[in-house]
């Protein structure tokens, strides 16, 4: 299996289900709570490892037991955790989640170390940054990290794949280094400032972003399943249906599982058709990281 490196963020999630979301200065009593390990970057990095791929994470998390809780959870994994940083002044990235009886989530993440992810921490992984076959980013890091991170891949010749969550605006140099993006909908709206909400506005806005240098751009569309865009084609891939309980962490399923089949050489079509299969797979279970799962679950 190829080399996966992935540079984000670690929290931990902190899930209170509930029969609906509170309104401003309401309170409400609900149901069970649940602790799992989080974090965008981490999220991705056990999808992928799940998957049999050899994983490297680079993050941040602060000197306490949340930090420590996440590590843990990580070498079970059998990821990598050489290059993840302690700041001794912050706390570890949490985040607070709510998943009503529909399986909709509200999020509130407190970043703590994560916001700390520096180029220096970065740089101490070059070398197996080089020899890795995709990079996996996302946007729970500080922003110059992210572009640094992208442009060191580039130029090492390291398949990169933003994935632009959460929504934000981003700098035009970083969409040259990126062999593939994966916004949704509303982060391809950002991006683009085209609302996405069918195939034909998906494909008007892929070609946006291809225009600005990305070689590949994904716009993935919920229970839709996904819309890919290149300069040779563009079809709609779609996920299978299912009833969702937890979509937490969903996107990132998709990401991680597809960097590790672009990496080992299927086409687009199928790699696409396996990350929504998982994605949709995770929103079935409770959690982030607790939702995944393992290839031999996917029937592939």
């Amino acid at each position: 299996m190829s080399q996966i490196i992935v540079i984000g963020s670690s929290n931990t999630d902190m899930v209170i289900k509930t029969s609906k979301f509170p309104v401003p200065g309401e309170t409400i009593l609900g149901g069970e709570f649940f602790m799992f390990s989080g974090g965008k970057g981490a999220n991705q990095a056990v999808a992928a490892a799940r998957m049999g791929a050899e994983v490297v994470l680079i993050c941040k998390t602060g000197n306490d037991i949340f930090g420590q809780r996440s590590i843990d959870e990580f070498k079970k994994e059998g990821i990598i955790t050489q290059y993840i940083q302690k700041d001794f002044n912050r706390t570890s990235g949490t985040a607070l989640i709510l998943v009503d009886e529909k399986g909709e989530n509200e999020i509130v993440v407190a970043p703590g170390a994560n916001e700390t992810l520096t180029e220096i921490d970065i740089q101490v992984a070059e070398k197996v940054m080089a020899s890795a076959a995709m990079m996996l980013l996302q946007l729970e890091i500080p922003l110059a990290s992210v572009l640094f991170a992208a442009k060191k891949g580039y130029e090492s010749g390291v398949k990169v794949i933003l994935n632009p969550a959460p929504a934000q605006k981003l700098p035009n140099e970083i969409f040259r280094y990126l062999y593939c993006i994966t916004p949704n909908e509303t982060e391809a709206e950002i991006l683009t400032g085209i609302k996405v909400n069918d195939i034909i506005s998906a494909a008007e806005a892929a070609a946006v972003l291809l225009q600005a240098g990305v070689q590949n751009v994904i716009i993935t569309l919920g229970p839709q399943g996904a819309f890919f865009k290149n300069n040779n084609s563009g079809i709609l891939i779609k996920a299978p249906v299912v009833k969702a309980v937890d979509t937490t962490a969903a996107g990132d399923v998709f990401n991680g599982v597809l960097a590790v089949e672009i990496a080992s050489g299927a086409t687009w079509e199928a790699a696409i058709a396996i990350a929504c299969k998982a994605a949709s797979v995770s929103v079935t279970r409770m959690g982030a990281q607790a939702s995944m799962p393992y290839r031999n679950e996917l029937d592939i």
